[in-house]
């Protein structure tokens, strides 16, 4: 079987995948799998983006979103004769016998599939299944310039689907478009000595999780820090530098945050 896996670590929203997407469907027949995608209002393969922080600490969370060619897929027990899996995994929703049945779109629970107006069809990603039949990648996991997104045997990239946490993954849909190394959220801030009006390079932040374990960070040449790939909950944080009196706050996380400046007094 085949399938995706997406390593969002390495994704830095160059957009390379959507253009490619609209490359080879718009316009572009590609029968029994697609009629051509409209030039405007569908996204088979849509970039989103998630601003995280506060300025100057800001960072923003990139994810290609697509059809998850899910193995127990809504839209084939919604239309189970017009929406069928291929014998390596690719879920395709014919583009004749699918003519007409608008209640697809509703049941994706991923928002995958889109209506076209104009031919009446429900649509999606069909993993660039007239490309796989010549023994070819999908156009979105050949034009991808950072090898973020990878396409192959479930067998070859079995290592990579294993790291997939689910965190992207709607339950009962058991999808074959794998995510890795989700972004998560962050904690940054900077230290620095009052007194001196500088930044403090080269202090100890130490940064307790909701679950006991303990992770530490140094401050940089910019007396900032930075506590990466978190999850929501209760965090107890403490700053400590040579010569100075130590810090401690509590941090109740929801969303990525720089809890901003901490001023150090000398001890």
């Amino acid at each position: 079987m085949k399938t995706f896996v997406i390593n969002l670590e390495k994704c830095n929203g160059c957009y390379a995948c959507q253009l490619a997407c609209k490359d080879e469907t718009v316009g572009n027949q590609w029968l029994p799998y697609s009629e051509p995608q409209p030039k405007t209002g569908h996204f088979w393969l849509k970039m989103t983006e998630k601003v995280h922080g506060q300025v100057p600490k800001v960072r923003v969370e990139y994810r290609p979103e697509m059809c998850r060619h899910c193995e127990e897929a809504p839209c084939m027990e919604a239309a189970p004769e017009a929406v069928y899996c291929r014998p390596d995994g690719l879920v395709i929703v014919d583009p004749e016998k699918a003519r007409g049945q608008r209640q697809l779109v509703d049941a994706c629970p991923y928002g995958a599939i889109w209506w076209n107006d104009e031919l009446e069809v429900p649509q999606k990603c069909t993993g660039c299944a007239h490309l796989v039949d010549e023994g070819k990648l999908p156009h979105c996991v050949d034009a991808c310039p950072t090898d973020a997104l990878l396409f192959g045997e479930e067998e070859e990239l079995a290592a990579m689907v294993a790291q997939d946490q689910g965190a992207f993954a709607i339950d009962g849909t058991k999808p074959r478009v794998h995510y890795v190394n989700p972004f998560g959220l962050f904690i940054s801030g900077e230290v620095w000595d009052p007194e001196a009006d500088l930044i403090i390079e080269g202090a100890t932040v130490t940064l307790e999780g909701p679950d006991g374990a303990v992770q530490t960070a140094a401050t940089d040449g910019f007396g900032d820090f930075w506590f990466r790939h978190l999850d929501e909950g209760t965090y107890r944080m403490s700053i400590e530098a040579d010569g100075f009196q130590g810090v401690q706050k509590t941090i109740e996380l929801t969303e990525s945050v720089n809890i901003g400046d901490f001023p150090l007094q000398k001890a």
